[in-house]
């Protein structure tokens, strides 16, 4: 039988696993930051994709070079959601390896160390895609010269 243990170290374990839990409160805290962009850039996609089909010329091709842009941000943003859940899982796995050490006195450190700095690695290469995605997306959100030098035509008659 498993004797069981003391409630000193249940409470030891919880100490320990709080750092881990709070570093799964800020991944989800960036994963919210990445849903929203993500919701942002398919629904600018769905504008685009009616305005490729209505518009000709310069104006197509603009739409079309647009929508690109778009699809590419949307795979680059799902890299960096899917390393941030890969890096809250591996969290989620120290925090079970940080109980189940303690409750089975087994000796878990080497994993609960490789976990946490894969779940470091997972969640850096989260931030370095994201970064790629803003940049992505800064190419592209800018005002055309067109428009940021567009005079309105004189009235006429004045003068």
């Amino acid at each position: 039988m498993i004797p069981l243990p003391q409630v000193s170290q249940v409470a030891q374990t919880i100490q320990l696993a709080l750092a881990p839990v709070f570093l799964l409160a800020g991944i989800g805290a960036f994963l919210n930051v990445c849903v929203g962009r993500l919701a942002r850039i398919i629904d600018r996609a769905r504008t685009v994709e009616e305005l490729v089909l209505s518009t000709r010329g310069k104006e197509h091709d603009r739409m079309v070079a647009e929508i690109q842009v778009l699809d590419r941000r949307m795979s680059v943003v799902n890299a960096s959601i899917f390393l941030s859940v890969a890096s809250a899982c591996a969290v989620c796995l120290v925090v079970i390896l940080l109980f189940a050490g303690n409750l089975l006195d087994a000796h878990l450190g080497s994993a609960i160390a490789i976990l946490f700095s894969l779940s470091m690695l997972l969640q850096a290469g989260g931030f370095a895609t994201f970064i790629l995605e803003i940049r992505l997306g800064s190419k592209i959100i800018h005002v055309r010269n067109e428009v940021l030098y567009h005079k309105a035509e004189e009235e006429e008659g004045a003068g």
